[in-house]
């Protein structure tokens, strides 16, 4: 089994983490406005505004990413989690999972919630597994959300 490595994401992982993530949108779905904004400048529109981006290694290659976004309720949300094809089923999307987690908790954060949809079967038993729940779907600039899910990471009272 090969070790998978979770590391901070630099600016070298720019093209990477965007590869990634266009590989699995357009496999099932279309690109949508707000990917563009994620993925054309992440180093801005996610860790500029308080956000975090991990990446997963393994022999040396990049082989998967995922996104937290802050919230301006105490929330994070998992996004943009890419895992390359050639990986897929090797533990890549759960280290990825987890890691956005303990940070998210690290942060202090009350809660993580994702936009998903339920096409992504995999993915949300991933999800579902990691703890999160599904809650009411808002509307979304989303097109192809069709649920949302919780993990709690602590309690508001």
């Amino acid at each position: 089994m090969t070790e998978i490595r979770i590391v901070a994401y630099t600016p070298a992982h720019r093209e990477r983490f965007k590869e990634l993530n266009l590989a699995w949108i357009t496999e099932h779905f279309r690109i949508e406005e707000a990917d563009r904004r994620a993925l054309d400048d992440p180093d801005g529109y996610i860790l500029g505004h308080g956000g975090q981006i991990f990446m997963a290694e393994a022999d040396g290659q990049v082989v998967g990413g995922c996104a937290l976004l802050r919230n301006g309720d105490g929330s994070f949300e998992l996004a943009k989690m890419a895992v390359d094809p050639a990986m897929r089923g090797r533990g890549v999307g759960r280290a990825l999972g987890e890691a956005a987690i303990a940070g998210a908790r690290a942060l202090g954060a009350l809660r993580v919630e994702l936009l998903s949809n339920t096409r992504l079967t995999p993915a949300i038993a991933l999800y579902r597994s990691l703890g999160f729940v599904e809650v009411p779907l808002p509307a979304s600039e989303y097109q192809r959300a069709n649920i949302k899910m919780l993990l709690e990471l602590r309690s508001t009272t």
